[in-house]
């Protein structure tokens, strides 16, 4: 039992006497269960991001909160915020690979690859063989206008993860963005020919094989993926592409090299 002190003889248990009014008591945060976090998992990315963004400003401690909010954002495009919210979570956790991984891709997706190779580094001193953060950092040295780096990047990957599509296609876009299309196509040929290549890495070849005037092919290949209208629409831009290639070749005399692609991250 507690002995309450006095002072003047007025307890100190009843501050009542005092004409004074007994503040409310606030409530009580609880941390939310994994069924609600998985509920709201299973929900837009705005939802998500107002519901992390809470729960984080709780407890900026949650490591896993944390990495939740910066998806959520960069699945909104808003890449800036997400890499704030990765980089509050590394403030706890410098070592959390996935941590670094969120922000390095909010970075990469901000084109502030630059910010993205400092994390990818560490990732690499912690884990050498993460084949995906070699292939990230691939990706921010092209960005970066470091190609030769990026190459040497990929090939690490590609060491670790032989054949993988993903890296195949980071190798074949940056030297498609250079106007090496006869280099980017072996390359995707790989690429698509392995059973976990998406959608998006045949339209890549298709775009390859069309800007070289190899448009049979290409049409097949976006008739495969896509609706009549897209391919049609998609092969209407290639042919423009192709003509207006060639004519610029032959007002310089030289290849017309257009920066048409984007490598993923």
């Amino acid at each position: 039992r507690f002995c309450w002190a006095r002072a003047g003889g007025i307890s100190a248990a009843a501050p009542a006497a005092t004409g004074q009014a007994t503040p409310a008591a606030e409530p009580v945060q609880r941390a939310p269960t994994q069924a609600e976090i998985q509920a709201v998992l299973r929900s837009d990315p705005l939802t998500q991001s107002a519901f992390f963004a809470s729960q984080f400003e709780r407890d900026p401690t949650n490591v896993q909160i944390g990495l939740y909010l910066s998806n959520a954002l960069r699945a909104m495009g808003r890449n800036e915020e997400a890499a704030e919210a990765a980089h509050r979570v590394l403030l706890f956790a410098p070592d959390n690979v996935d941590a670094l991984l969120a922000a390095s891709r909010a970075h990469i997706a901000d084109n502030n690859a630059f910010y993205a190779i400092d994390p990818l580094q560490h990732i690499i001193e912690l884990k050498p063989k993460d084949w995906q953060a070699w292939s990230l950092l691939g990706v921010a040295y092209d960005q970066v206008k470091r190609p030769e780096d990026a190459q040497g990047a990929w090939a690490s990957a590609l060491k670790l993860s032989p054949d993988n599509p993903a890296v195949l296609t980071n190798m074949a876009m940056s030297k498609a963005e250079r106007g090496d299309f006869a280099g980017a196509e072996p390359l995707l040929r790989t690429a698509a020919a392995q059973p976990g290549a998406t959608i998006q890495v045949r339209q890549n070849l298709a775009l390859v094989l069309g800007l070289q005037g190899k448009m049979g092919e290409a049409e097949q290949l976006l008739r495969r993926d896509l609706p009549p209208q897209q391919a049609d629409a998609n092969l209407a831009w290639l042919q423009q592409a192709v003509t207006a290639r060639t004519a610029a070749a032959s007002a310089s005399n030289g290849p017309a090299v257009r920066s048409w692609a984007t490598v993923q991250a």
